[in-house]
């Protein structure tokens, strides 16, 4: 084999959607850094790493100068895993002369000694094993005992050389315990990999990590979330929508409401977006899961990632309204999950959308709400790019998309959270108007990008029936400021109306 061929291949972490992120895997005998302060999931990605080695036949060595053998261990049975013969676990212990405060040299500084001594039982250790794949944790601790910049350089450029010799793809973990703004094992490691932990003002923490380097390869550059949980970390890749293109044959999707398609000029664009905006209790979410519903009487599946509503109440509503989400969930061509917004990051999420929409080949999928979706960004103009993403990438699958936005206020000039109309390729406007002592809803069609729609304004009931929506509101004007004034020449349009209204009782 060429060493040009050699340096090409890859070790594969064996961590979910790092090695994504990394193109392939880390390159083989070459060193790495793992850097990030404690409890961001060093040691556990550690572990993957020779754990993945040992499962191809790979011998590893992880080298301990913080932690015991046994902490390694029990932190490795934590996540149901077990560190076979393949894989050496060496606890570097200092002398126990160096130990015994009477026999302390007196010409030479103990840090000279111990450094000494502990770069010869790890060369020890590594002669005895030979391994493929190295940890060494951590390099705080030779930090400390090299006191200075220069020979912490040189020690650890000593070891690369050393490792590399034999070939041996090497991960040195940093805890930056001692020296957090130190960068000097940057420019000698061939590539960089940095941790990071955040703490919201609520809920649960959140991690990300970074490629800051990677010499003479691609990789997938920017932050990306992940998580730490029963059986090892999962990194959840940032999602680049221009990775996914594809060429769709794409036909108007209908609501399953005649009068509603009339409205939407015929319905709606497969593999487009849809945003629904209104007050609070408008029937925003109502008007999505009216297309998932057609979506599964026309034998297609569906998705509902539901921030706001308890499932429960979503389904004992839905059922009264006709919509047997029950039966299409228990027959598998529905996906419904309640997101906590509190405990989960817009990677993850992002993630899940993409893993059910791959793998179950779903065309519609609900996203209720973004109000909901924003509480788990900790950023709101890093929250417009994460949706640009989604989105594009749904509708590159030729995934139908319905997002629904509440806005402030219940009548009168009301604003969104977060603007995010310009993105959508349809947005759907509903309104609380008042007309003859009795509060009403209306809908309308601001925009779709695809195709003409009405420019008219109907009203519309939500009951026993479900989503009724009726004729054009031809005789008033302001409804969409509530509080409309009757513009009719005949007194029957108005009565016609009324009529329109007890029907849809």
């Amino acid at each position: 084999m060429s060493t040009d061929a050699a340096s090409t291949r890859t070790a594969r972490t064996g961590v979910p959607g790092l090695d994504d992120v990394l193109m392939g895997g880390l390159t083989e005998g070459n060193l790495f850094l793992l850097e990030g302060t404690p409890g961001t999931g060093k040691t556990t990605i550690a572990l993957r790493f020779l754990i993945t080695g040992a499962q191809a036949g790979e011998p590893g060595l992880y080298i301990t100068l913080s932690e015991t053998e046994k902490e390694l261990r029990n932190g490795a049975a934590s996540h149901g895993w077990v560190l076979d013969d393949n894989i050496v676990v060496f606890e570097v212990v200092p002398p126990e002369s160096l130990l015994d405060a009477d026999q302390h040299q007196t010409l030479l500084y103990s840090s000279d000694l111990e450094l000494g001594e502990t770069t010869e039982l790890i060369l020890g250790a590594f002669e005895r094993a030979r391994p493929k794949r190295v940890v060494l944790d951590s390099l705080s601790e030779i930090r400390l005992l090299a006191q200075s910049s220069l020979r912490y350089r040189r020690q650890v450029l000593a070891l690369k050389h050393y490792f590399s010799r034999y070939g041996a793809t090497v991960l040195l973990i940093d805890d930056l315990s001692s020296e957090a703004a130190d960068k000097t094992v940057h420019s000698i490691a061939h590539g960089v990999i940095k941790l990071e932990e955040l703490s919201p003002d609520y809920g649960a923490q959140r991690r990300r990590l970074k490629v800051s380097k990677y010499r003479g390869r691609a990789f997938r550059g920017g932050y990306h979330d992940f998580a730490i949980r029963a059986g090892g970390v999962s990194v959840f890749p940032r999602l680049v929508a221009a990775e996914h293109r594809r060429r769709l044959a794409r036909a108007d999707v209908s609501s399953g409401v005649a009068e509603l398609d009339s409205l939407l000029g015929g319905g709606v664009e497969q593999g487009s977006s849809t945003l629904i905006l209104g007050p609070a209790g408008a029937g925003k979410s109502t008007f999505a899961l009216q297309f998932a519903s057609a979506a599964l009487k026309r034998g297609e599946k569906a998705a509902l990632f539901v921030f706001d509503e308890e499932l429960g109440l979503l389904l004992d509503r839905t059922q009264k309204m006709g919509f047997e989400f029950d039966a299409a969930s228990e027959a598998g061509n529905l996906y419904l999950e309640q997101i906590d917004a509190a405990e989960l990051s817009p990677g993850e999420f992002a993630q899940r959308v993409r893993a059910v929409v791959d793998d179950v080949q779903l065309k519609t999928v609900v996203i209720d709400s973004l109000n909901g979706y924003q509480a788990a960004m900790p950023q709101e103009n890093a929250l417009v790019l994460h949706i640009h993403e989604l989105l594009q990438y749904l509708n590159r699958q030729g995934a139908t998309t319905f997002l629904t936005v509440a806005q402030h206020g219940l009548v009168g000039d009301m604003r969104a959270p977060v603007e995010v109309t310009y993105l959508a390729d349809t947005v759907i406007l509903l309104r609380y108007f008042e007309a003859l002592g009795r509060v009403r809803r209306a809908v309308s069609v601001i925009k779709k990008r695809m195709g003409r729609h009405e420019e008219t304004i109907r009203e519309f009931r939500i009951g026993q029936a479900g989503l009724t929506v009726g004729a054009p509101l031809d005789g008033f004007q302001g409804v969409l400021h509530g509080v409309p004034t009757f513009v009719g020449t005949t007194g029957p349009l108005l009565k016609s109306v009324v009529a329109g209204n007890d029907n849809a009782d």
